[in-house]
């Protein structure tokens, strides 16, 4: 791997625990339940709170730009999040709920020299993304910044990933994978247990079909693990995700990029040490793969 990709895979790996808080953290399902919306699951103010930078968004834009969620798992939650709040509402309550969770995870950190310099490096290389063709970028790119370094931090970190993420749907169709396929070719390679993949709420007929459709192109074999072409296939598209999320790192400069390395692992170690963040997710975090 080349240390350009190296550095903006390990960039993802750091920045994607500051936003994935927002779907976690105690205060932020407080947060949703003053708004009114359902907290014995996740997932009512997940689609909310990231669907609304979007504004009212139906249930074909938000398939179409999360991509990976079951169409009808959506429609079980869009339209209906925006008859509890409209989407100005949302984006303001999770500023709020933020703000308390890593307060409460951070401590002092969160007033820290050290995070406030993290905060106006992640600035600069969410300032520095280019948004056309990335809906769900452009859409938080679009948000006014708060003042608060740690809301900095967290607001940045969100563009970022949501840039990412963008770049990855590029990526997957590039490659010929529809949702389905991308979970189901994903858990084959190992990135996760199959059923974590489970919670986009694809049927197992769906799921067996997207299956079936890369055993056909010789993606997975007869016991659902990927083959070497599988393999390759993925690594494929984790190498062009990186590629696409590169804009912003090469921007900032490997210099300052690697001191926003440096700064985050504090504050993602105090945030994994929570435990409020799962062991294992979709998105295979934890994976390697051999790439030049």
């Amino acid at each position: 791997m080349t240390t350009e990709l190296a550095l903006t895979r390990q960039l993802w790996q750091l920045l994607e625990p500051v936003h994935a808080t927002l779907y976690y953290a105690p205060e932020v399902f407080e947060e949703a339940a003053a708004l009114g919306y359902g907290t014995d699951e996740r997932w009512p103010s997940y689609f909310a709170w990231r669907g609304a930078p979007l504004g009212p968004a139906g249930p074909a834009l938000v398939t179409a730009a999360f991509y990976s969620f079951s169409p009808g798992m959506v429609a079980r939650y869009v339209p209906d999040a925006w008859r509890v709040a409209d989407p100005d509402q949302v984006v303001r309550a999770r500023t709020r709920a933020m703000d308390r969770a890593l307060r409460a995870i951070l401590g002092d950190r969160a007033d820290s020299p050290e995070l406030a310099e993290a905060a106006v490096l992640a600035r600069r290389a969410a300032e520095a993304v280019g948004t056309v063709g990335r809906p769900l970028a452009a859409a938080n790119a679009a948000l006014p910044w708060p003042d608060e370094p740690h809301l900095v931090l967290w607001q940045a970190a969100t563009i970022l990933r949501e840039h990412r993420g963008d770049g990855h749907v590029a990526a997957l169709l590039t490659h010929e994978l529809d949702g389905a396929e991308a979970l189901v070719s994903h858990a084959a390679a190992g990135a996760a247990p199959a059923e974590v993949f489970a919670s986009r709420q694809w049927s197992s007929a769906e799921w067996d079909a997207a299956r079936d459709r890369l055993a056909e192109r010789g993606w997975v074999s007869a016991d659902g693990t990927a083959t070497p072409r599988g393999v390759e296939g993925r690594t494929s598209v984790e190498r062009l995700t990186d590629q696409l999320a590169s804009e912003p790192w090469r921007a900032l400069g490997t210099p300052s990029a690697g001191r926003l390395a440096e700064l985050l692992v504090p504050t993602v170690m105090d945030i994994v040490g929570t435990g409020l963040l799962p062991a294992s997710s979709t998105l295979g975090i934890g994976m390697t793969y051999a790439y030049t």
